[in-house]
Parts: C-alpha cells; structure tokens; sequence
C-alpha cells in the first residue's frame, strides 16, 4: 500500500494546449493518504475517469508527477505499479469458471494453492457466488460478472491501490447496497488505498471517509461528509451535495449581515469587503419556516415520507426548505436563516468569516 501525491499534474488531449480551458484536467497538487478510502465525485465530463487513469497509469498526464510513496511512477507502466482496478462494466474471462477467474491474479503472481483456495473462497463469500463457484462466466447476468470483476479487483492483498470506476453501474440497486457495505467491512480489514469513481453521492458518502468533488477539471474540495454538507468550498459542491441541494441567493455582504433584494439576513460572522459576484448559501435542513421572518411564494409541497420538502422562492429567487414529518405550513409562511449556517460565497468560492 502506498500514499498517493499528485504533485502540479495538469493534462490536455490536445497536443497543443493554449488555454486552461484546452485542460481536461487543470493543475492540481494532491496527497491521498496511505489505506485511505476515497470516493472521486462529480458530474459525467467533469474528468473523474481521466484522473484515475493517470493514477492508474493508463494515462500519462501533460504534466506534473504521480508518486506512489516516495516513487515517482509518473512514466511507469500499469504492470509496475501493483494496482488493482475495477471498470464500469464487467471484464471477465467468459471460458474460465468464476473460481478461475477469482484466482487468475494470484496464480500468475505464483502464491500457494492453499492461499489461493482459502482467498477465493472469501472473495466468493464477500460477493455471493460461492454457490456458483464452478460454473463458467459464459452465460452469467452482466451484474454477476461485475461482481467476478469487483471480486477479482479485490482478491491481492498486496496491492498498492484499489482502483474502482463506477463499478457498480450495471448491479441491481439492493445489491448495490450490500456490495458498497463488504466494500467497506473490506476496507476496514484489510486497509488497502481504495479510489472509487462515481456520479453518484450517496455511493461516495457512504463508502468514502474523504470524498474528492471534482467540477469542470478541477479538485473543488476534499472532505469527509460532513465538510461537504456543513462547509462546502464552492457552490458547485452545495449544489451538488444534498436532496434539494443547497439554496444560493446573489446578495450583498457588510460585516455581519447579508442584503437579499431589501431584505436582511443575520450571518453569524463577520466579512470584510468582498470582491465578484456574492451569493449566500444555506442548506434546505437549516431554513426554518414560521409566523415571522423574510415573506416566501410557496409553490409547491413534495411529501417524500420522512418530511416534506417546500418549493417556494424568495424575491423571486428559488428556494427549498424541509418541513419536518408532523410540522404544519403555516398560512402566511415565512422563513429564518438557522444562525450559523449560512456561508457567504465570492465568484463560486466560499469565504471565510470572522467569529463574532
């Protein structure tokens, strides 16, 4: 196992790049820590898969370096790298059995019969095709060879890096749960660097002890959960964290108050002069409806079971807010801010306040 460093790594698919915008991937310097679990999220194009393929080595980056530990493998081959890596759909060896094709990687690296018998069999356990075991790939579900493929992905245990890319897109949603649970129990056993690639955040946050939130090529923020939920770096992770993502308003920030089209907001910190665009944003869980606060236009109620989400707007901007399971709308409602919680944002990037 090793720490990953990402160290100025930059890449564009055209061999002439002029601009940033010509980057697929723009600079960024990185540290994953050694046996860390990690889930790479974002939005399709946002160039999650081209950075795991330079990690990987299927890939070489424009620039900038990839070490592993203190070894720079920025030009080595995938093969010198000791990684495992599981793709989005299903690459298994259809005339081999499942047994087969579980031990292939520990056979070609020459391990011990019995470890190799022993080790399969708890991959098969782990994944539920102990029963299958004999049977050929040839003729299986595309979800049962995904899950020869995961298996497979996870069956060294001396592996630098585990390397997951959206592997769990063609298994049925229940299995989906149970997989991503033994991925974890996995993590915790045996403490391999795990690198998971999804579109997906309820897969990211509930595999990944730090998820890494890329946008438009670059690492936005990397954070445990919470970070992510409480304090996000950049609108884009607001958004794109939590169901209904995080309501941004364009505003205007003097020392402790924000000035919303006439209407003030207390902000529970205190800002300095700030330059571009200025929005405030505030998670839908902290916008607490009542009798008395800023005047909203309710347009809709969406009753989801646990509580019921409120779509209203405010100045004519949009805006969620959770009504929690029993709470009442009140007739005429209106809308607080739950002190604290509100972040103040400069040209997408959050700024930091001062305590008060």
């Amino acid at each position: 196992m090793s720490q990953i460093t990402l160290s100025k790594l930059a890449h564009s698919y055209s061999a002439t790049p002029k601009s940033e915008a010509d980057y697929a991937l723009k600079e960024m310097d990185h540290v994953w820590q050694d046996g860390g679990a990690y889930a790479l999220l974002g939005s399709s194009g946002c160039g999650k898969t081209t950075l795991l393929n330079i990690i990987s080595g299927l890939v070489r980056p424009s620039q900038g370096r990839v070490l592993f530990g203190d070894r720079d493998v920025t030009d080595a081959a995938t093969t010198e790298r000791n990684i495992a890596q599981v793709f989005q759909f299903p690459v298994v060896y259809d005339t081999m059995t499942v047994r087969d094709n579980l031990s292939f990687p520990l056979r070609n690296r020459g391990m011990d019969a019995a470890y190799i018998a022993k080790r399969v069999n708890q991959i098969a356990q782990m994944i539920g095709m102990e029963a299958i075991l004999n049977r050929k790939a040839r003729g299986l579900t595309a979800d049962a060879k995904q899950k020869i493929s995961l298996g497979r992905g996870m069956v060294r245990e001396d592996v630098n890096a585990i390397l997951f890319d959206e592997p769990l897109t063609v298994i049925d949603p229940h299995m989906k749960w149970e997989l991503r649970t033994q991925l974890k129990q996995l993590h915790r056993q045996f403490g391999h660097t795990m690198i998971y690639v999804t579109h997906d955040q309820t897969e990211a946050l509930t595999f990944a002890d730090k998820v890494v939130v890329m946008y438009d090529g670059r690492v936005v923020q990397m954070g445990t959960p919470e970070d992510l939920f409480e304090t996000p770096a950049h609108t884009f992770v607001g958004y794109f964290i939590g169901s209904p993502g995080m309501n941004l308003f364009d505003a205007e920030v003097t020392g402790t108050e924000a000035r919303l089209q006439g209407a003030t907001v207390s902000l529970g910190a205190a800002y300095g002069p700030i330059k571009g665009r200025t929005q405030i944003g505030i998670r839908p869980e902290y916008v607490v409806l009542g009798d008395e606060g800023l005047p909203i236009d309710v347009k809709r109620v969406e009753d989801v079971g646990r509580h019921r989400i409120v779509r209203a707007s405010l100045n004519g901007q949009p805006l969620n807010a959770i009504l929690p399971e029993g709470a009442s709308l009140p007739s005429d409602p209106r809308v607080t801010f739950a002190p604290g919680r509100t972040n103040v944002y400069a040209d997408d990037w959050r700024v930091q306040g001062r305590a008060v």
